[in-house]
């Protein structure tokens, strides 16, 4: 027998009948401002051609490897959820996948995974009993049927999602033909780009050469040599920023930052370039990077985001089989203090420049984190991430960044996901997370109402906003 899903009106707002009244007042007050959602990686070719969706498996499970780590872990074979190996192998069709994921589905109970996915369900897809094998193919079909209408096109979900500004991430070796035909096909949908160098400065990404090649050729320079590599980034940073870009984006192994001399990076350049570079050749490439960026967004006001701390790809076999991003990243221990001081030195307090520090490692957040960002005028904290994108990751960083950071020198909330329609369902679980955490505050008489109000609705909304220049005129004046 089906069971009903009901999610609770009051889901995640405190236990304390006096807290939650006060969270729920809050809530309501934030729960629809329009979403900024500035850093992420949703497909812009969704928004460009305007295609439908083609189901619920290729939609919602294939690309999420929130979803497949979890039933990986339980013997449930990529192949099996849809996934395409390397090689070209065979996989299952969607409908076996979704029936699969959704025999599995009890394992996702108490994770982010199934809250996200039951908003999705239920106030998307108007769906009233739960997912379970009973009703895999109801589950299906519905969400078929409703992928094939107009209202659910990509352009028309983001217009109710009530999205006021999208950011995808794409690499310097591409071309944003998508951005392109975004801008050209005169929607008002803001969907603007992220400048991600990491397969032109890691020598250790598997696709370094490739790309360093198409980055060379896209911007006109020779690669080769520092002097043409330098400027290669400058030309097509400024090409992102003409695409709507307002920020990079950096996910290094580590955060170490290195400040050389020209004739230091210079030569550890043309080193990394050769097959016999090291590993420690590598990694201090990455840092001296981290601080060339860091200078060209001086001059050019992107904002700078790193996200450092995973081990990527930790899993070989299944790297080799099925490439990155298939849920074998590992969170490691981060050091800021001493990796970011070689940056900090020359522009921790910049004129106009916005460094945003994520982590993984959340033993780093009163340590080392909201005492960084509490000092350089430079830094901001992002929200909690990835693994920690949870609604007791999140309690965590608030009740562990606020002492030294305060909230202003936070950035809000960014959903950092490929999973169209889980955005809204995330900055829902955000806004909740940090009503009732306000509320506390409020009950504890260590805030007064009307605070706690101000400072919901720029967590919500103006934070990310402004943190990542979003209301600056657009280029060319739109």
């Amino acid at each position: 027998m089906a069971r009903p899903l009901l999610p609770h009106e009051d889901r995640l707002l405190p236990v304390e009948p006096a807290v939650r009244a006060v969270a729920r007042d809050l809530y309501q007050s934030v729960r629809g401002l329009p979403i900024i959602s500035p850093h992420g990686h949703t497909d812009p070719a969704w928004f460009a051609d305007n295609a439908p969706f083609s189901n619920a498996a290729d939609l919602l499970l294939t690309p999420d490897h929130y979803l497949f780590r979890m039933l990986y872990s339980q013997g449930v074979s990529l192949e099996r959820l849809g996934v395409e190996p390397r090689d070209g192998g065979p996989r299952a069709e969607p409908r076996d996948a979704w029936r699969l994921l959704a025999s599995h589905f009890h394992l996702f109970r108490g994770t982010p995974s199934a809250l996200w996915l039951n908003h999705v369900f239920r106030d998307l897809f108007g769906m009233e009993v739960a997912l379970d094998a009973s009703t895999a193919d109801l589950y299906f079909d519905a969400i078929g049927e409703a992928l094939a209408t107009e209202a659910f096109r990509p352009r028309a979900l983001f217009d109710r999602f009530n999205i006021e500004v999208l950011a995808t991430t794409e690499s310097p070796h591409e071309r944003l033909d998508h951005h392109r035909a975004i801008r050209e096909s005169g929607w008002g949908g803001r969907v603007i780009t992220a400048y991600r160098p990491d397969p032109v400065v890691d020598s250790e990404h598997e696709l370094f050469s490739e790309a360093l090649a198409a980055f060379a050729q896209l911007s006109g320079q020779d690669a080769t040599t520092w002097r043409g590599y330098l400027e290669a980034h400058r030309i097509r940073r400024a090409a992102f920023a003409e695409a709507g870009a307002t920020s990079t984006d950096h996910g290094h192994p580590t955060a170490a930052t290195a400040d050389l001399s020209a004739t230091e990076a210079e030569a550890l350049f043309q080193r990394i370039l050769r097959p016999d570079r090291t590993t420690a050749e590598a990694e201090l490439f990455r840092a001296q990077m981290l601080t060339e960026m860091a200078r060209m967004s001086v001059d050019d006001g992107l904002v700078m985001q790193i996200h450092p701390g995973s081990f990527r790809n930790h899993g070989r076999r299944l790297f080799e089989r099925f490439g990155r991003d298939k849920g074998g990243d590992i969170p490691t221990a981060t050091n800021y203090v001493q990796a970011l001081k070689p940056l900090l030195d020359r522009f921790g307090d910049a004129p106009g420049l916005t460094l945003i520090l994520f982590t993984l490692d959340e033993t780093a957040y009163s340590r080392e984190l909201a005492p960084l960002a509490g000092v350089y005028p430079a830094l901001r904290l992002g929200p909690a991430w990835w693994f920690h994108d949870s609604p007791e990751g999140m309690r965590r960083f608030r009740e562990q960044t606020t002492e030294a950071a305060g909230f202003y020198n936070t950035v809000g909330f960014n959903d950092d996901t490929r999973a169209f329609l889980s955005i809204p369902a995330r900055h829902d679980v955000a806004r909740r997370v940090d009503c009732g955490f306000l509320a506390r505050l409020v009950c504890e008489h260590r805030l007064d109402l009307y605070e706690a109000a101000e400072v919901a609705h720029d967590l919500a909304y103006a934070l990310p906003k402004r943190a990542y220049k979003l209301d600056l005129p657009r280029p060319g004046g739109g």
